[in-house]
């Protein structure tokens, strides 16, 4: 009785369980990694590791964000509708339509952009390689592990709107199981290639054990998906141009503003200080990612509700909803960021070797901050488009700007400490208080909108 009352107090509900375990099995891993790096990659190896790492993180550019797109096209779909476990679907007609409408569209749309992400990003990355490899550098053989990584990537980009329709249609308990499988088959991989000696190709591994967990996820619903690719729309179909496009575009540049924000850092230290300076910004980003990726599970799995309590109009229901989830995620990443902090310092008297592959103590807790600053705003961000709807666009054009304008400027002269302080000075001085002013601004409107309901509801 106990456990069940700090489950729910936690929110631990089964979609949170699983999505936390996959994270917490991938961070127990990459902390495996991490030394299986110190003990068989060099530090120049350990450059291009995280360096390849960053350039193959740009498959969110071919993406465009369409894979939070589909979700809530699912989602305000799926209220309308039962899916059996035949396969079959039952509903309204009109909602039925417009479901398969919104897989075929997204099976099309990753289908060209898994193609264009292979044509586009295997000759950038092997130019990029070879421009900037150097006399350290000369014998490291990132060949063979670049064209595997994009070869797996394209399959995976393949597979991510299976993954984000099923979710949307209410399976967010099983895909954040099958997120579980992938964490342990993946990290299973990355070490095999690490006590090979062939560590450069675990990023790629990792990816292809992702995907082969995936095929197999999918072929167990492949009736329910065979149907809908099959099911003709009609008048019904979601016109793109009008429904979708003005609602991704924004979305898209949103998301590879946060690429840019934080995985080109790898890149302009590479190019600008050498492959050690950029694998030690590496691993310590690496680290921050994981610790806000551990706090976002009670808000990411809340992306479908949301989406259901909208097309429902139940706005109180959906403010209750995130708050509640809002301030547990921020109390986890509050304890697991107090934690890493005092692990960073403490690594520099017991591990030193290991410390010094990291960025000091003093600029990994700047990094922390950092990412708190950006935790919150995907959290804001998560729910404002649940509404299908993007009004962080501007904000993240500005944060990215500004943040790159910084990185270019500092990393020549001060290294990892001026592209830390810059990040950190954009990402809390300027990203988060917009973030929170937009949010406030909308919350006002969705409330209102929830009182106008009632109050129609009563007349009524």
């Amino acid at each position: 009785m106990r456990a069940l009352e700090a489950r729910r107090t936690l929110g631990l509900d089964g979609a949170v369980a699983f999505t936390s375990l996959a994270r917490v099995v991938s961070i127990a891993g990459s902390t495996v990694t991490v030394l299986l790096i110190v003990r068989f990659l060099s530090p120049v190896e350990q450059g291009y590791y995280y360096t390849l790492l960053s350039l193959v993180a740009l498959q969110m550019v071919f993406e465009l964000g369409f894979s939070f797109v589909v979700q809530q096209l699912a989602a305000h779909e799926c209220v309308h509708l039962e899916l059996h476990e035949d396969g079959s679907v039952s509903g309204d007609p009109a909602a039925h339509a417009r479901l398969a409408s919104a897989l075929q569209l997204s099976v099309r749309w990753y289908s060209v952009a898994a193609v264009a992400m292979g044509m586009i990003l295997a000759p950038l990355g092997a130019f990029f390689f070879a421009r900037h490899t150097g006399h350290a550098a000369a014998q490291v053989a990132w060949q063979g592990p670049w064209l595997l990584a994009i070869a797996a990537s394209m399959t995976g980009l393949w597979c991510q709107p299976f993954y984000s329709f099923l979710d949307g249609c209410g399976q967010v308990r099983a895909v954040a199981a099958l997120r579980l499988r992938q964490a342990v088959i993946g990290m299973a991989l990355a070490w095999t290639a690490m006590l090979l000696h062939h560590g450069l190709y675990s990023p790629a591994l990792v990816i292809a054990g992702q995907v082969g967990a995936g095929l197999f996820f999918l072929a167990a619903r492949r009736r329910l998906l065979t149907r809908l690719l099959g099911h003709p729309a009609r008048g019904a179909s979601i016109r793109w141009s009008h429904e979708v496009w003005p609602f991704q575009w924004r979305i898209a540049v949103s998301w590879m503003c946060s690429y840019f924000t934080i995985q080109v850092f790898i890149p302009i230290l590479f190019t600008l200080r050498g492959p050690v300076e950029a694998g030690q910004m590496g691993m310590s980003l690496s680290i921050t990612g994981y610790m806000a990726s551990l706090a976002m599970p009670w808000i990411t799995t809340k992306a479908t509700p949301f989406g259901q309590l909208i097309a429902q109009r139940e706005f109180r229901g959906l403010d209750r909803l995130f708050l509640r989830a809002l301030g547990r995620a921020l109390a986890v990443f509050a304890i697991i960021a107090l934690a890493a902090d005092a692990l960073a310092a403490l690594l520099t008297v017991v591990a030193p070797g290991l410390a010094a592959r990291m960025v000091s103590p003093q600029l990994f807790a700047a990094l922390v901050l950092a990412a708190g600053a950006g935790c919150v705003v995907q959290c804001l961000a998560t729910l404002l488009r649940s509404f299908k709807r993007e009004p962080f666009l501007v904000q993240s054009m500005v944060v990215v700007s500004l943040t790159l304008l910084l990185a270019v400027f500092t990393a020549p002269r001060w290294g990892n400490a001026g592209v830390t302080f810059g990040y950190l000075a954009v990402s809390a001085g300027i990203g988060l208080p917009s973030a929170l002013t937009i949010f406030a601004r909308a919350r006002r409107r969705y409330l209102s909108m929830g009182s106008l309901a009632v109050s129609g509801g009563e007349a009524a």
